[in-house]
């Protein structure tokens, strides 16, 4: 593979950095089958036999006369890239999260393919999981759960697919390329486009950031709270599941959507634990929301995100106020990405995270309001059990990247009757990440039991 890297997914790369490395990491659960000791070793065996394919197969080149691209890599070392690791004899639930933490907290090596995957046996509940590494360059939420799926079975019968970094995906062909006039007039109204967009949200931001008032999506308009203090090596995890059926029909009943719901939850849970560290938050949280443009069937490699900034609700707001706070901001964000095209969209997202990073560099970001608190991410999933090796799969939660000067992300996986979150935040301010997540759980509580009869 020889092949051009893509702007998005280039800023990416050039954004990283040892404290704030750019990876996507999906921690999934499987319950062992009975009378099957050695289910894990089988696996391990598998995947190590697997040949990886484009672009799990390639490194960035960045130096050099050329643009940056993405070549085969000169070695793979299937023993480096497919781990065997074992809990110890009496290990809890809460072992297993710290384990991936200290998983997450490193950069992948440069050198070698963007990814690792971990197979952790003795997991309590008589459990194992598999712990997935790949760089955002090559990954986005949607395209790793269709990798992810084509991975699995729907079957309990025994044998290991092909790993999501070895599976053969169609990537549909590209339509054919426009004239010359036409191509180059498209490139100068798109570029016109993302920088207009690009120069609207931030002066709305600025224009907040003086004091007034804009609606919709405004990034650099948040208030700086522990989730925006620099963010070090350390990193924290979480995970939760809630019941996806029941989270539908409570976002039906209050005219608001199933992200809507999830948001809410969120948005309770932090300013509850913030509140129970003696860090209160007096201001509405400001989520950056990445937002798929990856049409149906496409299942190209790469990242293709654009992102919304929404307020989410007022402090003091009950958990059925802060719905109908969250709902009204996210429609008012979302409708202003949807009025751009799949380009500009692309190209907005960039700009804005070139700006993060040069904001973090220069320091201006100690200074300038951050771009958000918090991400809060939602990837659809399958409606189907699915096995590996005979194994169910009970969870899957996204332990996703933390961005420049926002140290907190929030991630929902949904799958068949369960909605997976993952939480991962700055180790070195946000401690104890779990009790966020009891904190998210009791906020459900508190808006089912509100809504049902």
């Amino acid at each position: 593979m020889d092949k051009k890297i893509a702007l998005m997914d280039l800023m990416w790369l050039l954004a990283e950095s040892q404290s704030s490395p750019i990876h996507v990491c999906g921690l999934m659960l499987f319950d062992k089958p009975k009378g099957r000791p050695d289910i894990v070793r089988e696996i391990v065996r598998a995947y190590r036999k697997a040949k990886p394919t484009p672009p799990f197969d390639c490194i960035p080149d960045l130096g050099g006369t050329h643009a940056p691209r993405w070549r085969e890599a000169p070695h793979y070392d299937p023993r480096y890239h497919v781990q065997h690791i074992a809990l110890p004899s009496g290990a809890h639930y809460d072992d297993l999260l710290h384990l991936v933490g200290d998983l997450h907290e490193t950069m992948l090596d440069r050198d070698r393919p963007l990814f690792r995957v971990w197979l952790i046996d003795h997991v309590p509940g008589q459990r194992f999981a598999l712990l997935l590494k790949v760089h955002h360059a090559i990954i986005d939420g949607v395209s790793a759960a269709q990798r992810i799926n084509a991975s699995l079975r729907t079957t309990r019968h025994r044998g290991t697919p092909k790993p999501f970094f070895a599976t053969d995906l169609p990537v549909r062909k590209s339509h054919p390329p426009k004239a010359l006039v036409k191509r180059l007039l498209g490139l100068t109204s798109t570029a016109t486009s993302q920088y207009l967009a690009l120069l609207g949200g931030l002066r709305k931001g600025l224009w907040n950031w003086m004091g007034g008032k804009t609606g919709g999506s405004v990034p650099f308009a948040a208030h700086r709270g522990p989730m925006n203090e620099r963010v070090m090596n350390a990193r924290t995890v979480a995970t939760l599941s809630l019941p996806l059926n029941d989270m539908r029909r409570v976002g039906k009943s209050c005219g608001a959507t199933l992200n809507d719901v999830a948001m809410t939850l969120v948005d309770a849970g932090v300013h509850r634990y913030l509140l129970e560290q003696n860090e209160p938050f007096e201001h509405r949280l400001v989520a950056m929301c990445p937002v798929s443009v990856r049409e149906d069937g496409d299942n190209s490699t790469g990242t293709k995100v654009s992102a919304v900034f929404a307020r989410l609700g007022n402090p003091e707001s009950t958990v059925i106020e802060r719905l109908t706070e969250v709902s009204e901001s996210m429609n008012t964000a979302k409708d202003e990405v949807r009025r751009m095209s799949k380009e500009t969209a692309l190209g907005y997202a960039a700009g804005l995270m070139g700006i993060a990073g040069l904001t973090a560099v220069t320091y201006a970001d100690r200074v300038a309001p951050p771009s958000a608190n918090l991400v809060i991410s939602n990837i659809p999933g399958w409606e189907r059990p699915l096995y590996l090796n005979g194994a169910p799969l009970v969870g899957a939660y996204p332990i996703s990247a933390i961005a420049v000067g926002v140290g907190l992300n929030v991630t929902m996986f949904s799958s068949n009757d369960r909605m997976d979150f993952g939480f991962v935040g700055n180790g070195a301010t946000l401690h104890e990440l779990p009790t966020l997540a009891s904190h998210v759980e009791q906020a459900w509580q508190e808006l089912y039991e509100s809504t049902t009869p």
